[in-house]
């Protein structure tokens, strides 16, 4: 297997790549802005709300795709007990930084969710009216049942 290196919004970096990309630059931001100087400090917690936050476009948390099962988290912790093992103060502050970065990462979606409504235009179509279509030529010709020369 040979590594390929890809840049940030480069024409060879998928759509999936660039919207990773997007939402750690997201939760990074966030971090800073909380926890300014400290922010370095954060990252495993950073890590960890990424890999147990819901991804619509694998349906399940990345942390459930690998092990097939779920985490078991800091959240879940109180509830099993296992206070004695780790300290409440531990458990307790980490459970607050985990659902304080995931109440901003709510907050970051949802703003960026009401800009993009603000500028999206919802187009109506009646039978029979003309549209143009876009087609990437890198993805081949279709056919669209016509066959030799277009005359227009």
């Amino acid at each position: 297997m040979e590594y390929q290196s890809q840049s940030y919004l480069t024409v060879t970096t998928d759509g999936q790549s660039e919207r990773t990309i997007q939402t750690l630059e997201d939760m990074l931001r966030v971090c800073v802005i909380d926890f300014g100087n400290g922010w370095d400090r954060h990252l495993p917690l950073i890590e960890f709300s990424y890999n147990n936050s819901y991804h619509t476009s694998i349906k399940a948390t990345p942390f459930e795709v690998l092990y097939g099962r779920k985490c078991r988290s800091p959240l879940c912790w109180a509830e099993v007990k296992d206070t004695q093992l780790t300290g409440p103060e531990i458990i307790h502050k980490k459970t607050e930084k985990i659902i304080q970065i995931k109440q901003r990462i709510q907050a970051t979606r949802n703003r960026q969710k009401g800009y993009v409504d603000v500028r999206r235009k919802t187009l109506e179509f009646q039978v029979g009216d003309k549209v143009m279509l876009k087609f990437s030529p890198w993805k081949g010709v279709i056919s669209f049942g016509k066959h030799g020369k277009l005359n227009l």
